[in-house]
């Protein structure tokens, strides 16, 4: 049985990646500033040395690193996006044996694209923000590593646990707090489109990379191939929710996406390289994010407390490994892969 050390864990994909890659046969052992039961406390912050002894005490075939900043300075950023991956890197550069880094990039890094043209992993990538601008930096350092690694680039990710630092989890979110308040929820402008791909496709394709013979292309996109406007996904998770709120686009917009009017993923590279393609159409990940909100009420209205329901958002604050208490706003880092915009400004919900 393979075996995977899984960094950032309780974040919203990593979570997700853990339960595939079980369901898989892996054996994963999860890492991260509060790793959950039976981890692996780990600060890729602290230095690459606590790293080096962690992929000697796990010896893992694999390492996939799901953990980051999405908000914050710049400096914190370059702390939880760089110094982190760097850290890493040495840290799996001094294991004793071969072992292969899987780790998420995001669709950030490419910046303004040509609307109608799909963009491929050849596309020049040119971040508009610090966000994008770190998480550049961290693949560039991955690819120059000289290992067995693959940058998988996440697009923008939906579903169950899909927190409120993304457009689709803030605005599940609102929707439940306006029912019970007969008000109408507020957003940004959605003039923008993005591709919108399921949280539970991005982890398959985590393990295939995982998985995979042979040497892997140096990055791969992973998104659903669609480019879907903004305001139809608003519209979708009315229908789906049968919410009679309405959504009013009244409230300032993210300075992180305003730069991005479009984007879609070329997802062929992956389909070759893995053999994975995305299986979730949007419906489904609307429905299955809602249920996961009323699962959640439910259980924190019956003052449940424990582990919350397999994807809900309660764990937020932790980013995943990438230090102790992360800077206002961050999370583990795939809760806004696209660039769909970080925490907006009070009030605002797009």
């Amino acid at each position: 049985m393979s075996r995977i050390l899984l960094v950032g864990a309780t974040g919203f994909v990593g979570r997700h990646v853990r339960a595939r890659a079980a369901a898989a046969g892996f054996d994963v052992v999860a890492a991260g500033r509060s790793p959950g039961l039976g981890g692996l406390p780990l600060d890729l912050t602290a230095g690459p040395g606590d790293v080096a002894v962690a992929v000697r005490r796990v010896a893992p075939d694999v390492v996939v690193n799901c953990a980051g900043v999405t908000h914050g300075s710049p400096a914190e950023l370059v702390r939880g996006n760089v110094v982190a991956v760097a850290n890493l890197l040495a840290g799996v550069a001094a294991a004793p044996g071969p072992v292969r880094l899987v780790h998420l990039g995001s669709a950030a890094e490419y910046g303004h694209v040509e609307q109608g043209t799909p963009v491929s992993e050849l596309a020049p990538a040119r971040p508009l923000g610090p966000y994008g601008v770190t998480k550049l930096a961290g693949t560039e350092l991955v690819r120059a590593a000289g290992l067995d690694a693959v940058v998988l680039r996440v697009f923008n990710p939906v579903g169950p646990g899909a927190p409120g630092t993304t457009l689709a989890g803030r605005l599940a979110a609102e929707l439940r707090r306006a029912a019970g308040a007969g008000e109408d929820v507020r957003v940004g402008p959605l003039d923008a489109s993005r591709d919108l791909v399921d949280v539970r496709d991005v982890a398959d394709a985590v393990v295939a990379a995982v998985r995979a013979p042979g040497a892997l292309p140096a990055v791969l996109n992973v998104g659903s191939g669609r480019a879907t406007p903004l305001r139809d996904m608003a519209a979708l998770l009315l229908r789906v929710t049968g919410a009679r709120s309405r959504v009013l686009e009244s409230a300032a917009g993210s300075d992180r996406s305003a730069g991005v009017a479009w984007q879609r993923a070329d997802i062929g590279a992956a389909g070759r390289a893995l053999g994975w393609t995305p299986a979730t159409d949007l419906t489904t990940s609307l429905r299955d994010l809602w249920t996961d909100h009323l699962l959640k009420e439910r259980s924190d209205a019956g003052g449940a407390g424990g582990r919350p329901p397999t994807g809900s958002t309660d764990e937020r604050s932790d980013p995943g490994g990438v230090g102790a208490r992360p800077p206002t706003g961050s999370t583990d880092e795939r809760s806004d892969a696209g660039g769909v915009g970080g925490r907006p400004p009070a009030g605002s919900t797009a």
